[in-house]
């Protein structure tokens, strides 16, 4: 590797927010610039983003960070050697090659409207819910793009008449990214990657393509689809009219697959996203594994054209970050969500208080959409720092949730453990600063929890990816993790197994509360 001075770009694309960060050629970020944009609630159960303000939000983080880095003398026009880029999966987008506009709001991953169309397949497929998981390793769900593309070709007009007159493309918030910074109309590359196209249940696993026999059930006419390329190569230039030109976009992932690049996770190892929702992925290597314990089978990522396929199991969790901050927003017992660590620090434990939000059903392991969320166990001791701490407890019961499937699913064999004989997980994301949460998470699951110096390796994932495809790093220097685990803090048990397992069974009845209230009257 040729060590001149190099910087590659990372954007990344959130459910709440969008990034944009600069690394140097150590892999250490040396600009960046964060917006938030809008979420959209227009029933109950529904949640939208305008892929336009969405797009906006792009340009404005990398004219900002771009700016910053010039004010401190760095040479970023002559030395961004290529763009990574990152996004909420299944999150789905339609609009006109002619005019460039989406013919509809972004209908984002935890919308529950197509419960319906769901129910509906689930009744006239022989395979009934697990109908294309040999396929896609995806269950019928509201969670992926396919159902919500089905709902956009039912529902709205516009989306009608441009698949119709041949109009439409459709796409993940990576091909409505791409198509734009590489020309737009006329010009765009209509493209995804094997990470995004894997959470669409259109994507067949084995041979990494378009999966016809689905598309022709469906309904789903082939044309619109994005051609799809590996996780690192270069896809194409930026265009004219951004406030950088002609850098090669060479990484695309879907955000949990670039943090299993950031967090180098190799065949055996895990980590566990806590962002809107909390992803856990297990790396199976260059086979999948089928779960039986409602897990899902995907892609980890392809780190080429023609590198191998690295497989996971998945366990996906709606709401994490998302309940810390309906208490911010919703019920306003904190003003930022930072606070909700000391406020929870008040309380030794959650007094007998359980948390399950269930708010558009439950994902992985239990995949319940008829759920809805449910506090019990409250009394006149209940105060706001024991439902704080619940919230907390939530998420970590929800991730030991998952991890309990991936054990049985994995076997002994296909996980990595130290030399005590731990399984540990790997943790990212911006919830991770919570020590609280942390030690939380360590002592349900009974075993270490590692949390790098860097937590956002999402957007570190996607840098590495965009690295790769143009010569700045290897996958050796990639993955070898030896000098960067010197900086990480590590979170040991500190509960009896005879606590963590009253604990367990007192959260695993509060979920059992949640199931069969989707009709309540309002």
């Amino acid at each position: 590797m040729s060590k001149e001075q190099a910087f590659v770009g990372s954007i990344d694309q959130g459910t709440t927010s969008t990034r944009f960060i600069i690394y140097d050629r150590s892999a250490r970020p040396v600009v960046s610039h964060q917006i938030e944009f809008t979420q959209f609630y227009p029933h109950p159960g529904w949640v939208e983003h305008d892929p336009v303000e969405i797009l906006e939000s792009v340009k404005v983080c990398v004219r900002k960070a771009v700016d910053k880095a010039t004010a401190d003398g760095l040479n970023v026009d002559g030395l961004l050697k290529a763009i990574g880029i990152t996004n909420q999966r299944e999150t789905t987008v339609v609009w006109s090659k002619s005019s460039g506009l989406p013919l509809y709001n972004a209908i984002v991953w935890m919308d529950a409207r197509t419960t319906s169309i769901c129910r509906k397949l689930e009744k006239e497929l022989p395979g009934g819910r697990t109908h294309f998981v040999e396929t896609c390793g995806l269950p019928i769900s509201t969670y992926f793009s396919a159902m919500k593309l089905l709902w956009l070709l039912e529902n709205v007009e516009a989306v009608k008449e441009a698949v119709k007159s041949g109009d439409a493309l459709f796409g993940t918030v990576d091909s409505w990214l791409i198509w734009n910074m590489t020309g737009g109309v006329g010009k765009g590359l209509h493209v995804t990657d094997v990470s995004n196209a894997s959470r669409t249940m259109l994507m067949n696993l084995k041979t990494l393509d378009w999966d016809k026999p689905t598309l022709e059930l469906l309904g789903i006419p082939a044309e619109i689809l994005p051609k799809i390329v590996s996780n690192s190569e270069i896809i194409g230039n930026i265009a004219k009219g951004w406030p950088i030109t002609d850098i090669p976009i060479a990484g695309c992932l879907g955000d949990q697959h670039a943090a299993m690049v950031g967090q180098a996770c190799r065949k055996g190892e895990a980590k566990s996203t806590y962002g809107t929702g909390a992803f856990i992925l297990l790396n199976t290597g260059e086979k999948t594994i089928k779960s039986t314990h409602g897990l899902l089978s995907t892609l980890a990522y392809k780190l080429g054209p023609k590198a191998p396929a690295n497989y996971a199991l998945e366990g996906s969790i709606a709401i994490a970050g998302a309940a810390v901050q309906w208490l911010r927003d919703s019920l306003n017992l904190i003003s930022s969500a930072s606070e909700i660590e000391q406020l929870a620090l008040k309380v030794e434990s959650t007094g007998g208080v359980y948390f399950v939000p269930a708010f558009n059903g439950l994902f992985a392991p239990w995949w319940r959409d008829d759920a809805r969320g449910v506090c019990i166990g409250i009394t006149r001791f209940t105060n706001k720092s024991h439902i704080a701490r619940a919230v907390l407890e939530s998420m970590c019961f929800q991730v030991r949730d998952v991890l309990d499937s991936m054990h049985k699913d994995a076997g002994d064999k296909g996980e990595v453990k130290n030399d005590r004989g731990e399984f540990v997980l790997r943790v990212d994301g911006g919830a991770t600063v919570n020590n609280l949460l942390m030690q939380i998470q360590a002592d349900l699951l009974g075993s270490p929890v590692v949390r790098p110096a860097d937590i956002e390796t999402t957007a570190l994932g996607a840098a590495y990816a965009a690295g790769l495809a143009v010569g700045i790093w290897t996958e050796d220097e990639i993955f070898s993790c030896g000098e960067k685990m010197k900086k990480d803090t590590i979170f040991k048990p500190a509960i009896e197994e005879e606590v963590r397992k009253k604990k367990v069974d007192s959260w695993c009845k509060a979920v059992s509360r949640t199931f069969d209230l989707a009709d309540l009257s309002l």
